[in-house]
């Protein structure tokens, strides 16, 4: 009886699997970028997601020192890389970051200066699979990196000097 339960449950479970891949196979699951994800597919890209960032980000205080200076480039280098999806200072959408899926967060409005500094500098560094966040760790300099999870960090304090670059930020 036991053993029957068992192929049964393997026997079901292999059908779903098989009736999944002939629906992906003919074009049912949607690719494109307009469409409205399923339950299960955010349910295991935020799930993926967050246990990678548990695991991989880096540990402690971000390593650049806290001064207008550093603030200031990570301003610049977020203007140059970051705004064209995730907004400037007004926290407008761009039409770039409209027309990705997922809607990346406008951090003007949606900041992460509650996440851990290493989080921020994770996502920066290696992007974010399937979405349009790119990894900059190739391209970027850890500093310059850090830099800007420096700015995102601080970005509702910041010093007066800084906060005049902020402003001219646009998407």
């Amino acid at each position: 009886m036991g053993k029957g339960i068992v192929v049964g449950a393997v026997g079901i479970i292999l059908a779903g699997v098989v009736a999944a891949w002939i629906g992906i196979s003919l074009g049912y699951a949607p690719a494109n970028a307009d469409a409205k994800p399923s339950s299960v597919e955010r349910f295991i890209a935020m799930h993926a997601l967050h246990a990678a960032i548990h695991r991989l980000a880096p540990k402690g205080p971000n390593p650049v020192a806290s001064t207008d200076a550093n603030v200031i480039d990570g301003i610049k280098l977020y203007a140059k890389n970051c705004a064209v999806c995730h907004g400037g200072a007004m926290g407008e959408r761009s039409n770039i970051a409209e027309g990705l899926y997922q809607k990346p967060p406008q951090l003007a409005m949606d900041g992460v200066e509650d996440d851990p500094a290493g989080a921020t500098y994770w996502k920066i560094a290696h992007g974010i699979r399937m979405t349009g966040m790119p990894a900059f760790d190739g391209t970027l300099s850890q500093e310059q990196i850090w830099k800007i999870a420096l700015f995102l960090k601080r970005m509702n304090s910041l010093s007066p000097a800084a906060e005049k670059v902020w402003d001219k930020v646009e998407n």
